[in-house]
Order: structure tokens, then C-alpha cells, then sequence
């Protein structure tokens, strides 16, 4: 590829931003396959263990905008290093726990510094791609960035299943290398973006952070509490509530954390509903697919999660071609596509998971994956595109945060549907078997909320394995369903035609504008 004016080659520069967001995608997934043997190291309670997975996530959905906007504001290759240096470091701290009393609060804590680290590094590190390719070979660039990326989030239970056999503390200490890679690519390509100065919107940066954090904390802590429990109503009300407060300030505000009028462009908010609509999929399929395979199909955890690599195949295959699709025609086409082909993939998934055989179900894991790859970096892209060349970093803190959102929501419904109906499966079970009704429903309810097990497969019976695969088989056509639903928005909501560069989107001011850029012509 051609060099960059300042900089240098825009492989060098692309090969650096991808590894500067690895670690945390890989980190989304990776820690939930270490948790019980994390658990039992250390001593931690239940809801200790939770908060050490949870904390990461939260302080990365919360902090997203915050990182978008210092980005822009500070400077995108200062900023995307000074994450990778956070991550890097916090994670170092995380493999070093201590055992004992501190061990849960040292956990928690450095987890949502990786979280600060990731919400640094992630906006600032796509704006330099962005900046870094023209509009035309964008989608390209953009669809092998998403594809490594969205690859590295199936890897992350593997990965974390292999480096298990060594120690936990593994799965935290592989981010100091692939940060120290990514440290050395940044200091040799020298990435050179625009950036404007301004004032950080404090008043912003408590609102967005108390109703995301709120209403995700909500989400998270629905399977802990239950829906019932009036603090997940209060938690999530009140986080919405923050939300909308925050989207009103932001209007009246001279220098906003975030610019909501870009929300007046049809493109960049349809492309970012779709977005928080997929990643109630995208993101727990990986965790459903691998519990799937180790209590259903009673494999290892090393074993079982070789499901999610069909899944990467098919991802990373198709989201070349939906980059080059969207170079050359337009984002709509590969969006609603995509969508609809994951839908049938899911939904055909569906039908073989109660076969208890996984060489069946290979073909329509490809199929999920290859629609999921197909779009899912082009709604990405389309949506960052509409943002002017100084703001690249705030919309992708608006995607991202909306991705997590959408991410957190999906864990907490699927969740609850995976449990709820697995215990209604076993409780059938057990009554045909001539267990009472009310004994039945107590040994139900207490083997679904273990779902991981104790990690001997071998233990598990029949029935509860073919329950557990019935349970996974209408999660799955949920998914599939939620995909027919995005499929449907990008179809009505999306415009035919390759996205145009606009003269004005140079312009500091352009932004100012929603409709500035990313215009459509007639076809």
C-alpha cells in the first residue's frame, strides 16, 4: 500500500492498531473460560467472581465516550498509546494477584483499569485507520481491522482454555507482549492525524458515565438478582433516565462530550441501531457455544470451544468481502445480507443442536459466522464515516458504547432465557423420571444456575446434557430472530449508493453539520 502523507506504509500503521485493540477483544471472552479455576485459586466469592468479569466490561462500556472524545481533543496516536500502556499494565497487575483478603478487591480494581485502557485505546485507535485510508479503500482496511478483531473475541476462550493447563494468571500476562508489539509498530509507522483542542464536557462525562454505568449494571446483575428485584427495575430506569438527561444537556452545551446532532444524520443512526441490535448476538453467542459444548456435548473446555473457530471462519472469510463490498457498492447490501444470512445460519443451527453432534451443526456455525462477518464491520464502518476527520474519535465512542450496551442487554435476556428454559426442561425430566412436582422444581432451579459445572463432563447425565441442548436450541432461535430484526432495519432504513466524500468534511465545523458528509447519490 501507498505510503501516508507523515506517516509511513498504511499496512504498518493498520498491522499496529490491530494490535493495539487485540487484547481487548480477546479479554471480552477470555476471562469467563479461567473464571471457576480463578475462583478457586483465590479464594474469591461468587459475586466477587463476578465483578472481576463484569468490572472490565463496565468501566469499557462507561468510559467509551470519554475515550472517543480525549481522542479527538488530545490527539489520536497519543491517546491509543497511552491505552495500550494502561491495558498493558493493568493486566500485568491482574496476573499478580495476591492471594488472601485483598485478592478480591486487587482483581475487581485492575480489571476496570483494563477497561479505562481499552476505552483509551479503541476510538483513538480507529480514527488513525480511519484517517489513515481514503473513504474508497476503507471498507477494506476497516473489514480486515473488524475481521482480526471480531476473530480475536471467538479466539479468547480457546486461547484462555490452552494457556489454562499452564496458569490463569496466563491469561492476563499474554497482553503484556502483544502490547509490547503493538508499542514498537506505533513508534516505527508514526501515524500522523488531524486533532482539535477543546475543552472537556465534565458535566457530559458524569451523566453518560452514571447512565450507562447504571443501566449496564442492571443488565449484568439481572441473573444474579432476578428480574423481579425491584434494584435491576431502579437500576436500569435510572441509567435511562441519566441517558436521556444527558442527550438534552448535550444539545444545549457549546462544547459537548459528544455532538448529538450527528444523531440527525438517518445513516449514522440506523447503522447504529442495527449495531446495538447485532451485538445482543454477536458478543454472547461465544459464551452460549462454548457452554453448549461442555455440558451438552460433555467436552473439555479446550475442546468445546473449537465450535467458535467454524464460527471465526466464516466471520473472517466474509468480512473481506463485505469491505470490498462496500468500497464498491455501499453499505446496504452487505448489511441487510449479512443479517439475513446469519438469521438462516442461527436458525438452522438451531434445528441440529439437540442432535448432540457437533460435525452436523459445522456448516451452520460457518453460516452464522460468515453473515455475522459480512456485516457487521461495514455498519461499523458506514457509521464513522458520517463523522468529520475531527470527530472519527467521538463517533466511535457513540458506536462502541452503543455496541456494549446492546452486548450487556443481550447476556442479560438470553441469559435469563437459557435458564429459564433449561430449568423448565429438567423439571419435565425429573417428573417423568417420578420425582415430585415441588422436588423436581427445586432440584431444577438449582442445576441450571450452575451451567459451568464442576468441570467433569463426564459426570453429567444423559438428560440433562439433551435438556441443556434444548435449552441452547431456543436461545439460538432467538438469535435468529434478533438477526431477522436487524435485517429488516437496514432494509427499510439504510439508502442504496456508495458513500461520497464531501468537500466540507476538512472542516473543523463540518461536524456541525450532520448531513455534511456521507451523502448518497440517486441510483
Amino acid at each position: 500500500m501507498s505510503s501516508t502523507g507523515g506517516g509511513r506504509s498504511r499496512s504498518l500503521i493498520l498491522a499496529a492498531m490491530i494490535f493495539a485493540v487485540a487484547m481487548t477483544f480477546i479479554d471480552q471472552t477470555i476471562v469467563s473460560i479461567a473464571a471457576p479455576k480463578i475462583q478457586e485459586d483465590l479464594g474469591l466469592s461468587s459475586s466477587g467472581l463476578q465483578w472481576a468479569i463484569n468490572s472490565y466490561l463496565l468501566a469499557l462500556a462507561a468510559l467509551f465516550a470519554f475515550g472517543g472524545r480525549l481522542a479527538d481533543t488530545a490527539g489520536h496516536r497519543r491517546m491509543c498509546g497511552l491505552g495500550v500502556i494502561i491495558f498493558a499494565g493493568a493486566s500485568a497487575l491482574c496476573g499478580a494477584t495476591p492471594g488472601g483478603g485483598i485478592a478480591e478487591a486487587w482483581l475487581v480494581a485492575f480489571r476496570a483499569l483494563q477497561g479505562l485502557g481499552g476505552a483509551l485505546m479503541f476510538p483513538a485507535a480507529l480514527a488513525i485507520v480511519v484517517q489513515t485510508f481514503d473513504l474508497h479503500s476503507r471498507g477494506r482496511a476497516l473489514a480486515l481491522f473488524f475481521g482480526i478483531a471480531g476473530g480475536l473475541t471467538a479466539i479468547g476462550p480457546i486461547a484462555g482454555g490452552w494457556l489454562l493447563q499452564w496458569t490463569w494468571r496466563a491469561i492476563f500476562w499474554i497482553n503484556i507482549p502483544v502490547a509490547l508489539i503493538a508499542l514498537v509498530l506505533i513508534a516505527v509507522s508514526k501515524p500522523v492525524t488531524d486533532h482539535r483542542p477543546a475543552p472537556m464536557d465534565y458535566r457530559g462525562l458524569a451523566l453518560i458515565v452514571g447512565g450507562v454505568g447504571l443501566s449496564v449494571f442492571g443488565f449484568q446483575q439481572s441473573s444474579v438478582w432476578g428480574w423481579g428485584n425491584p434494584a435491576i427495575e431502579a437500576c436500569i430506569a435510572a441509567g435511562v433516565i441519566l441517558l436521556g438527561v444527558f442527550f438534552s444537556v448535550e444539545r444545549r452545551t457549546e462544547s459537548p462530550l459528544i455532538n448529538v446532532r450527528i444523531f440527525g444524520n438517518r445513516a449514522f443512526t440506523v447503522e447504529n441501531i442495527i449495531l446495538g441490535i447485532v451485538m445482543m448476538v454477536f458478543i454472547p453467542v461465544f459464551f452460549f457455544a462454548s457452554v453448549y459444548g461442555q455440558i451438552a456435548l460433555g467436552e473439555k473446555a479446550t475442546t468445546a470451544s473449537l465450535l467458535l473457530l467454524y464460527f471465526f471462519l466464516g466471520f473472517v472469510v466474509f468480512a473481506q468481502i463485505g469491505g470490498r463490498m462496500l468500497d464498491r457498492i455501499g453499505a446496504k447490501r452487505p448489511v441487510v445480507l449479512g443479517c439475513a444470512l446469519a438469521a438462516v445460519g442461527f436458525a438452522l443451527w438451531a434445528g441440529k443442536v439437540t442432535d448432540l453432534h457437533a460435525g452436523g451443526q459445522v456448516i451452520y456455525i460457518v453460516m452464522a459466522g460468515a453473515g455475522m462477518g459480512l456485516m457487521l464491520g461495514q455498519a461499523n464502518t458506514d457509521a464513522v464515516n458520517r463523522a468529520s476527520r475531527y470527530s472519527y474519535g467521538e463517533a466511535t465512542g457513540i458506536t462502541q458504547t452503543i455496541r456494549n450496551y446492546g452486548a450487556s442487554l443481550g447476556f442479560a435476556v438470553l441469559g435469563t432465557v437459557l435458564i429459564s428454559e433449561f430449568r423448565s426442561k429438567i423439571t419435565s425430566s425429573l417428573i417423568a423420571k417420578g420425582a415430585p412436582g415441588p422436588v423436581a422444581s427445586a432440584q431444577a432451579a438449582k442445576i441450571a444456575q450452575l451451567q459451568g459445572g464442576n468441570g467433569n463432563v463426564a459426570s453429567i447425565p444423559a438428560f440433562i446434557r439433551a435438556d441443556f441442548a434444548g435449552a441452547t436450541r431456543d436461545v439460538l432461535y432467538v438469535l435468529a430472530a434478533i438477526m431477522a430484526v436487524a435485517a429488516l432495519v437496514a432494509l427499510r432504513g439504510l439508502t442504496r449508493g456508495v458513500q461520497q466524500e464531501d468537500e466540507n468534511s476538512a472542516s473543523p465545523l463540518a461536524s456541525e453539520d450532520p448531513d455534511a458528509v456521507g451523502l448518497y447519490p440517486a441510483r
